[in-house]
Formats: structure tokens, C-alpha cells, sequence
């Protein structure tokens, strides 16, 4: 079937925003995903000394958020969309300005961060754009500390009942989304290397939330 000139644009906007149009769409984005955002994070201990990294900031809300709580710590944000860094560093500058905040442009596939640098990462609906999920994920194990947590944050999964979920699900072969049911994120984590996996849902709305652990190394 032939992809139309109005489902392309904004495929590619909501994957990788780019100028004016990115712009509309990152602010977009952070209005449409402060609930479920905020109900993610509702599922995560944050200490105020922590080092986290929110992959794939977009236009800047969860580490505004995350910021607010990990008061002692310091935030990075990477994306690699070059409008998403800009925006982000502009509606944080005062944060960055204070050395409490850093963003960066850059690739899931190859962090550029030493390992074991983060005690959380925080993934908020991006994890279905990146390239090699097993390989990412893998990556991101990498630069956590023994005990550091990721935490995926969405608003849609495969499966769930709503309206969003089923027009995502119709138009996956055009988006080229990788869309996930509750126990596809469970084996993906486990098989990543993580322990203690763990989904929950809010069905009303099909948000998800999945959680795993990097294990302490055995001296």
C-alpha cells in the first residue's frame, strides 16, 4: 500500500523530530505525555543523590521531572534528534546552568557514557523506535551500576483494549513502531540480562510501566 504524504511526515516527526514541525511536535508531546509520565515515575524510588539518565528526552519533561526529585544527583538527557537536544536544552537551561543537568546528542545503539555510570534509566515512549531493542537494551545494562534500574515508561502495548493501541497496532507496518504485549517486555528484559522484571498496567488508559534490575557483580 502506498504511504500517503500526510502519514509519513508525521511518522518520522514523532520518531525523529526536525525543525519547525519537530518543534510542534516535541511540544505536543509534552502535554500529551505528562500523565502518563508522571504515573510511570510513581513506580520508582528516586533517591535525591541519584545519576540518571532519561533516554531519548525529547523536549525536555521527565528530566524537568526527575530533576525535581534526584535534588543532590545529576540528570543526562540524550536523544538523537537535534531539535529534540536543542529544545531540551533550552527549557532547561537554568538546570544546566547549575551543572544539575546535561544533554547530549547521541545514540541508544552506542552510549556515550563509561560503564556502570547510572544508578536509573528512564525510557518514556521511545523504546519502540529503537533500532536493535535486544542490543539496546544490552547497552543500556552496560552503563547502569550493580542494583541501577531501567524503567520503560508508555502510553500503548500490544494487546490492550484502547483506541490508541488498536489505530497503533492498524498502522505498524507503515510506522514501523516495535510494539510489545506485558510478557513480550518481561522476556526481553530477562533475556537483556536484567532480574527481577516486572510489568504493571493501567488498562484504563493502556499505559505500561516495565522495570528491570541490573545485578551486583559477586566478588
Amino acid at each position: 500500500m502506498k504511504t500517503t504524504l500526510s502519514t509519513k511526515p508525521r511518522v518520522t516527526q514523532c520518531q525523529k523530530p526536525e525543525g519547525w514541525l519537530g518543534r510542534l511536535v516535541l511540544r505536543n508531546m509534552n502535554a500529551r505525555h505528562s500523565g502518563v509520565t508522571d504515573w510511570g515515575l510513581s513506580h520508582i524510588s528516586v533517591k535525591k543523590q541519584f545519576t540518571i539518565l532519561d533516554i531519548g528526552c525529547g523536549g525536555r519533561r521527565t528530566v524537568s521531572k526527575v530533576a525535581a526529585v534526584a535534588t543532590e544527583g545529576k540528570i543526562y538527557g540524550l536523544d538523537y534528534s537535534t531539535t529534540s537536544v536543542a529544545v531540551a536544552s533550552k527549557t532547561n537551561r537554568e538546570l544546566i546552568k547549575s551543572g544539575r543537568v546535561e544533554i547530549r546528542e547521541g545514540s541508544v545503539s552506542q552510549l556515550p557514557f563509561a560503564t556502570a555510570t547510572f544508578d536509573l534509566v528512564v525510557a518514556v515512549e521511545t523504546h519502540f523506535w529503537w533500532p536493535d531493542l535486544p542490543g539496546d537494551l544490552r547497552e543500556l545494562l552496560r552503563v547502569l551500576k550493580p542494583e541501577g534500574e531501567l524503567a520503560i515508561i508508555a502510553e500503548v502495548y500490544k494487546g490492550a483494549s484502547t483506541k490508541t493501541a488498536r489505530l497503533v497496532e492498524k498502522y505498524l507496518p507503515k510506522t514501523g513502531m516495535k510494539l510489545l504485549s506485558p510478557d513480550e517486555h518481561r522476556d526481553l528484559l530477562t533475556n537483556a540480562g536484567y532480574s527481577n522484571a516486572q510489568i504493571t498496567l493501567e488498562p484504563s488508559n493502556g499505559w505500561i510501566f516495565a522495570i528491570g534490575k541490573k545485578m551486583s557483580t559477586v566478588n
